[in-house]
């Protein structure tokens, strides 16, 4: 109170003998100090996150693979819980994510990232491997599969800049039958399911596919190199995309 009387010049109360009144200063500043906690409230009232009157837009960069596995159940999710918020999914490179994420254009990078710089937080999301797609009666694949037989195979492979290379998933590309290149996992897995080609491709996107395509999905044990998906966010977030990424993580618990 002594410092208000200081910043006003004004004692702001007078003692009575029952109590304290106003000084005509203090009731002249009542309206204005009542509107500044007015607006007060209203901030803090704004920073409550309600999920079923909120419409925020959440912005999720990630390639084409992982939102085939996770996009679904996430909209699912997000639609039930939230039904005026948008799911926007883009597709960029890893460096060109990390730098939208910086600058705020967007929410959250899923991916592979090989290097995170300072301001940003990655976590696990989920590890998968390779697999061999086919489709189902292919002649010479019958669910085995050596490393002598699969470079001899004919192969589909994807390219996209927001996704790993196809030629992390086998020991030398030089050493299989190339048949044909597509962007994206998924052209190459509606390729195979309708020709004799085969395709090297995330377990979990085959097996999301497989029986939509007719595909038979096979593991081999040279296959070994995984694939580790990360989420990259801010160090500083809101209470709405601490829901969101609450509800992300569970697309894959």
């Amino acid at each position: 109170m002594g410092r208000l009387r200081d910043i006003f010049g004004d004692p702001l109360f007078e003692r009575l003998p029952h109590g304290l009144r106003p000084t005509r200063r203090a009731r002249e500043l009542a309206p204005r100090i009542e509107a500044l906690v007015e607006l007060a409230n209203q901030a803090l009232q704004q920073e409550v996150f309600d999920p079923t009157r909120s419409t925020r837009q959440f912005r999720i960069s990630a390639p084409e693979f992982v939102v085939s596995i996770i996009g679904a159940p996430l909209i699912s999710a997000i639609r039930e819980k939230a039904p005026n918020t948008v799911c926007s999914f883009l597709s960029y490179s890893p460096h060109q994510s990390l730098d939208l994420l910086r600058r705020g254009e967007i929410d959250v990078a899923l991916g592979r990232f090989p290097n995170v710089p300072e301001g940003l937080v990655e976590e696990m999301m989920f590890e998968d491997r390779y697999c061999v797609a086919a489709r189902r009666g292919h002649p010479r694949l019958k669910g085995r599969l050596d490393y002598k037989a699969y470079g001899k195979l004919p192969h589909v492979l994807a390219y996209s800049a927001a996704e790993v290379q196809i030629s992390e998933a086998s020991r030398e590309t030089r050493n299989m039958t190339i048949a044909a290149w597509v962007p994206g996992w998924l052209n190459a897995l509606i390729a195979v399911s309708k020709s004799d080609l085969v395709a090297t491709c995330p377990a979990r996107l085959a097996e999301r596919h497989a029986k939509a395509l007719g595909l038979q999905v096979v593991r081999p044990a040279f296959l070994r190199n995984p694939i580790r998906v990360s989420l990259v966010r801010r160090v500083e977030s809101d209470e709405a995309l601490e829901w969101f990424f609450s509800e992300l993580r569970k697309t894959v618990s």
